[in-house]
Formats: structure tokens, sequence, C-alpha cells
């Protein structure tokens, strides 16, 4: 195989930690038991058929250098758990738009060099399939890149929470050109959304009744500050409603980024408190705190998606990958249980009906 030729869109935590995760992983053995991947092996790729051909940012740190340095440029404050060798690809500077809003713009400074034609470099680059990796309030420059992605006749993968992959519109437009969507809104590896979720399912399976529940996030880097200031509210309503999509009830839910603590770098703090009624309606409380490193939460999420991108694309399947979507994000087109979203993916992987 020549690979899955991909470009990112954004070069934050989360690309940083992907681009470390193919390199770290590129010689995994597919009879498991790897820490922190569960499918060295997904639609029949590897990991390492994974290649990185393209990379978009407007910052000054980014644009002009080679990926592998990039991905390690402040203010990117990930963990580094991988040697990259140089890649050969430059980050080219992309539109502004609203990618840096003044909250962004106290820890980057833009880049004084000219945009590219994104199409175009798209094209020359012989991307198949597009990551967005924006700051999840960028609604313009999100927009702008499922766009070229459409023009350029590549996949387009949302990891922001803005409506690519569950607005009909886009969906159409992607089916029609035979083009692979997927998104909206990364759903972590082990994140509060889907710890949150899990335990919901696991209340409701055992007859508890949920009478209300509430995560806070609190989180430091680019993506946290975002989220606190100008995302709160969109990024609030995406993660309630995604963990409401695993009670069969309604009950009041809030779930959201709660404040933004410089200090905490790369990491991030979820606060849980769960209450419901068990047998005979005797009281049940759960109160939880966890704490996790945010990139590399993204990683096996959005390797799994870049491979079933891949297979969808040699199948000549476009629009809204419903499976897909379900399994890896937060706010997909048709939204599902966890459990759902499991076997959905294995009938896609299988070639049965379901997308």
């Amino acid at each position: 195989m020549d690979g899955i030729k991909v470009a990112l869109f954004g070069i934050g935590n989360c690309a940083s930690a992907l681009v470390q995760g193919v390199q770290y992983y590129k010689d995994a053995k597919n009879n498991g038991g790897i820490v922190g991947l569960s499918h060295p092996d997904f639609a029949g790729y590897h990991v390492r058929d994974i290649k990185f051909v393209a990379a978009f940012d407007v910052t000054d740190r980014k644009v002009g250098a080679d990926l592998a340095g990039a991905i390690f440029a402040e203010p990117n404050n990930v963990i580094h758990f991988a040697e990259v060798p140089k890649t050969g690809v430059k980050v080219l500077r992309g539109p502004l738009l609203d990618g840096v809003d003044d909250n962004l713009r106290t820890l980057v400074r833009i880049s004084p060099a000219p945009e590219v034609d994104v199409v175009k470099a798209l094209k020359n680059s012989g991307a198949e399939i597009g990551i967005s990796l924006l700051p999840g309030s960028a609604q313009q420059a999100t927009s702008f890149y499922a766009n070229a992605c459409l023009e350029a006749g590549c996949a387009f993968i949302n990891g922001t929470p803005v409506s690519i992959a569950s607005d009909p519109e886009w969906g159409k437009k992607f089916k029609e050109r035979k083009l692979p969507l997927v998104g909206d809104d990364i759903q972590d590896q082990m994140g509060s959304t889907v710890l949150h979720r899990s335990i919901l399912q696991l209340l409701v399976a055992r007859g508890v009744h949920v009478d209300k529940s509430y995560q806070l996030d609190v989180g430091g880097g680019a993506e946290s500050l975002d989220s606190h200031y100008r995302g709160r509210m969109r990024k609030r309503e995406v993660k309630t409603a995604a963990i409401s999509q695993d009670l069969p009830y309604e009950a009041p839910m809030v779930a959201g980024s709660s404040d933004y603590v410089n200090f905490l770098n790369n990491g991030r703090e979820s606060y849980f408190y769960i209450t419901g009624k068990q047998f005979g309606g005797a009281p049940i409380t759960i109160d939880i705190r966890m704490e996790v490193t945010d990139g590399p939460n993204a990683g096996q999420v959005l390797m799994d998606a870049i491979r079933g991108s891949k297979l969808a694309l040699t199948r000549e399947i476009g629009g809204s990958l419903e499976s897909i979507s379900a399994y890896g994000f937060k706010k997909p087109p048709v939204p599902t249980t966890m459990h759902q979203a499991e076997r959905w993916v294995e009938e896609f992987l299988l070639g049965k009906k379901r997308l």
C-alpha cells in the first residue's frame, strides 16, 4: 500500500500527539497487549500506513517549520513521548479567519507569511483525508477547510464542535462527490465525556434511576482557553447532548468546561457528581475526580477515524459516516449509545449496510 495520505489543519496539542503516536506505534504487533492502543490494525490498515503530507497553521513558530518540529513549538505543551524524524512536510500558512481570538493572541503571534492556496496545496500533496484540529470555536475556519477538502477531493474529519458532519447540507455535498465526512467533536479515548457516559450506562443497566448529573472540566493549554471563553456555551451544549444519549429518559444534566488554569499545561481535571435511586428507592451518590493529559487522549480515536475514512474512500462511500462518527465523536449525525456505535462500526468494517 502507498499509505493513507493525511493533511492536518491546526498544529496544536492533538496534532502533536497524533504525529508522535504514528511514530510511537509504527512497529506495534497485532496480537494485542499494547499500552494505549486498541487497534494496531483497523479496517485493514496499520498505524504505520498513516502518512502526513500537508500541514496548515497561522502562528509564527509553526509556519515554515518542518512538521516534526512544529508539533513541539509553543504554545504546544503536550508530553513528548516519541522522537519524530523530519517529515519533509513544511507547515503552510492557512487563512486566519476566526481561528485566533483575542484570548488566544495572548499565547501566539500570527505569522506574517502570505496565505497559500489551500486547495492547490492539498492537490499538490496528494492528500486523501483532511483533519480539522482547529480551536473549537473557529466556525469560519472549520467551514473553510471543509470546503477546501470538497474542492480538492479529500475526505474530511472534523475534530471541532462546529456542525459539519452533523449538518445534513454538508453531508449532502460530500455524498455527491463520494467523499467521506466524519465528526463532529472528538470523543477522547478516556476523557470526561466517555467516562460519564460509561457510568450512566452502567447505572441504567443495573436498574438505577439517575436523578441528576453534572460534569465540570478544568484545563490548561490553548484548547482549554478557547473552550472556556469563546466556546464555552457551544462546548457545554455538545457535551451535555453527548452524555444524554446514554440515558433512556430525561433528567437534569450539565457537562462543560468550567475554568481555564494555565499552570495545568496540557492537563485536564474533571469532576463528576451523579445522584439517583436504586432498589427500594434507596439513594445513591457518585462523586469522582479524574485527571488526564489532554492531547494524547485524541490519538487513538483519530487513528481509527483516519483508517475508517480510508476504507470508505476505497469503497467509494460518500457523505457522513454514521458509524465512525458515533463511535469516536460527541456530536455525530446520528446519535446513539456507545455500545450501539461499536456494533455499527463492526457492521461497517464487515461491509454491511450501516455506513
